[in-house]
This record gives C-alpha cells, sequence and structure tokens, in this order.
C-alpha cells in the first residue's frame, strides 16, 4: 500500500530509558571483610605478640651459619635440577625410544625413584657405604686398578645432591617426555625430509617448541626442591633448615628461628617465582600474537594514566 505523500505520519513515542541496575554480588563484599578481620588479627598477633622477638629474628635472619646454611640450599638446589634436567631429558628420548631395551631400562628407573621418598633416598645414599665400603675402577668381575673409600668419596654434601638430582630426573623426565609429545609430529616429518638428523631434529625443532610446556611445569619443580633440600636436615647436613634448628636447641627461640628461616625461604621462592614467569613469557612469544604486560608494565601504565587524568582535571 501506498502512503500519499500529504499525509502526515503519526508520530512514535520515545522508548523509555532502560535503568541499568548493576549485578550485586554479596558474596564478595563478605569475602572481602572475612579476610579483613583475618588479616588484621593476623597482623595485630605479630605486631603484639612476645613469642616473636622481632630483634631476635632481625639478629638470626643474618646469622653466620644461617647464611652459610642458606648458601648450601641454594647449591642443593642448583646442582640436584642441573642432574634432574639433563638427566630428566636423557631418560625422555630413552622412554620415547623404539629400543625396548632403552624404553624398559628408562621406565623401571622411574618406577623406583618416583615410586619410594626422597628422604629414604637421602638416608640410601648416606649409608651406602655400609653396602659398598669401597668404589674402584677396573675390569668388571677382573682387576680394580684404583679404590677409593666410599664415605671418604661421597660425603653428606654429596650424597644429598646425587639422591636430590637422580629423583628429580624421573620427574623431570616425565615432564620433557610430556612437552615432546605436546609437538605436531609434521614437524618432525618435516625436519626429516629437510635432512635433519633424530638428534638434530630433537634439538633444534621439537625441544625449541616444547619448552613452552616443559617450563611451566619445571618452574614449580625448581622451586619445589628449593624446599625439598630442607629434608637433607635429616642426614646432618647444614643447610638453611639446621642452621635454624641448631641456633633453636641452642638459645631455646623455636618460633624466632622458624620466622628467620621462613622469610628467607620466601624471598627465595619469591625470586625464583619471577624468573619462572619471565622465562614462561619469553617462550609464548610464538603461541601468543600479544604478550601479556609484566607487573612494572601494568603498574607503569596504571600510574601514568593517573598522572595523566589528574594533570586533565
Amino acid at each position: 500500500m501506498t502512503i500519499p505523500q500529504d499525509t502526515a505520519l503519526p508520530e512514535r513515542e520515545r522508548p523509555e530509558e532502560i535503568q541499568a541496575v548493576a549485578v550485586r554480588h554479596p558474596g564478595r563484599w563478605v569475602a572481602v571483610a572475612v579476610i579483613a578481620v583475618l588479616a588484621a588479627m593476623l597482623a595485630h598477633l605479630m605486631v603484639t605478640s612476645s613469642i616473636l622477638h622481632w630483634d631476635v629474628i632481625g639478629q638470626i635472619f643474618t646469622y653466620p651459619t644461617v647464611l652459610a646454611g642458606l648458601g648450601r640450599t641454594m647449591g642443593l638446589t642448583v646442582l640436584a635440577m642441573v642432574i634432574g634436567i639433563v638427566g630428566g631429558i636423557l631418560l625422555a628420548v630413552m622412554r620415547l625410544s623404539k629400543n625396548p631395551v632403552l624404553s624398559g631400562v628408562a621406565w623401571i628407573y622411574i618406577w623406583v625413584f618416583r615410586g619410594t621418598p626422597v628422604l629414604v633416598q637421602l638416608f640410601f645414599w648416606n649409608f651406602l657405604g655400609a653396602l659398598v665400603p669401597t668404589v674402584g675402577l677396573g675390569i668388571p668381575f677382573g682387576p680394580t686398578f684404583v679404590t677409593w673409600n666410599y664415605n671418604d668419596l661421597v660425603g653428606l654434601f654429596t650424597a644429598a645432591t646425587l639422591a636430590l638430582g637422580l629423583n628429580e630426573a624421573a620427574y623431570m623426565a616425565e615432564i620433557v617426555r610430556a612437552g615432546i609429545l605436546s609437538v605436531d609430529e609434521g614437524q618432525t616429518e618435516a625436519a626429516h625430509s629437510l635432512g635433519l638428523t633424530q638428534p638434530q631434529t630433537l634439538r633444534r625443532i621439537v625441544l625449541p617448541q616444547a619448552m613452552r610446556v616443559i617450563i611451566p611445569p619445571a618452574g614449580n619443580e625448581t622451586i619445589s626442591m628449593l624446599k625439598t633440600t630442607s629434608l637433607v636436615s635429616a642426614i646432618a647436613l647444614e643447610d638453611l633448615t639446621r642452621a635454624g634448628q641448631d641456633i633453636a636447641s641452642r638459645t631455646f627461640y623455636e618460633i624466632p628461628a622458624l620466622v628467620a628461616v621462613s622469610l628467607w625461604y620466601l624471598l627465595l621462592t619469591s625470586i625464583l617465582s619471577v624468573g619462572q614467569y619471565y622465562v614462561e613469557r619469553y617462550y609464548a612469544r610464538g603461541a601468543n600474537r600479544a604478550l601479556p604486560d609484566t607487573p612494572w608494565q601494568k603498574v607503569r601504565r596504571n600510574v601514568f594514566s593517573v598522572k595523566r587524568a589528574g594533570g586533565a582535571a
């Protein structure tokens, strides 16, 4: 139907404005209130408690034996993770090998070291001299040319390093294996078509792409290793935890000693966490279109935006 041009069209009424009401989240505010009360109670306890002795905590925090134990803890962590990473890569490659002997040996190793507690392995390596009094070099089932006493060759620090490192290799093997399996098989086939050998393909093509999957759990294992080193105090190795225990037993300041040691662990794990964040960000370059802002970039952006808003006002 055609409407004549001289006919006035009826005016349409304006629709009422939408009254937008923000969604309320009372549960969030209740949770915030509970957390605030608990935080206030904890802060009050930290400030008013007569057991903490913050001056004593400060002295223990920088005590020479504590600093020496801190150095041993850091050394154990680094050496154990180096052994664990190198051994984990070798075990992962063996586990994925088509050779049944290599694959079977890797599976048995992982089964044994993941199936027994770390503390038991520490005791085993510490007391292995009772089973193997001497260690020698020579012909198997034949003459021995050079021999050493086991207890002289493997001290407390070496026993702890071997126990932690070999145990970590079993866990890193599964992490590396998962990372290798996450890489598409087409990558390996393309590398082989270009003439790359299996080791070259693994080193240049597969492992760089697998790092995006390997790094997060490997970082968690490093932080866990730092804390697991506290178990070496059971074999009388003077690490950070053992140093705090010795001070507590001499001075009867148990809580201050524990707090000082815990502060060191918190500081070290925080540094490792920051390092893990940046390593993960580095290896995420090929997977994400835009890298997420770092914490410093977020703070700088927010601060500058507030300054610009204040200047405009």
